[in-house]
């Protein structure tokens, strides 16, 4: 697993939390920093592993950011693992609802909240 990767506008930092690997991301998330996303989900995705992505720091994800996350996500489906969103506000969460794409991730309103629901249940 990837610690933490970034760049010059973008971070993640990992960390395994009770049974989950989460992934904290801040800044921004788009075609020029979307790589260190794809490293820590590739480091962390296993099967049957829970990845849980922290998006409440994130100001701003663009088409590539959301590629990034919905790949991983029909990778995680073929090996048992799930891959939840966590933290969706402001303009990422408006463009997650304008592509629909809120509907196919489980989406929790924070890390704790995540944590205390089932595997892959939503909010």
């Amino acid at each position: 697993m990837v610690p933490e990767a970034k760049s010059e506008r973008f971070t993640v930092a990992v960390q395994a939390v009770d049974g989950a690997v989460v992934l904290a991301l801040a800044g921004e998330l788009d075609h020029d920093t979307a790589q260190p996303l794809r490293d820590a989900l590739d480091g962390a995705l296993a099967p049957g592993r829970r990845l849980l992505v922290d998006l409440a720091g994130l100001g701003f994800c663009d088409s590539t950011g959301l590629n990034v996350l919905l790949n991983t996500r029909l990778a995680a489906q073929e090996t048992g693992a799930t891959l939840e969103l966590v933290g969706l506000h402001g303009p990422v969460a408006r463009m997650f609802r304008i592509t629909g794409a809120d509907g196919v991730f489980p989406v929790h309103s924070d890390v704790g909240e995540a944590l205390r629901t089932t595997r892959g249940g939503g909010a």
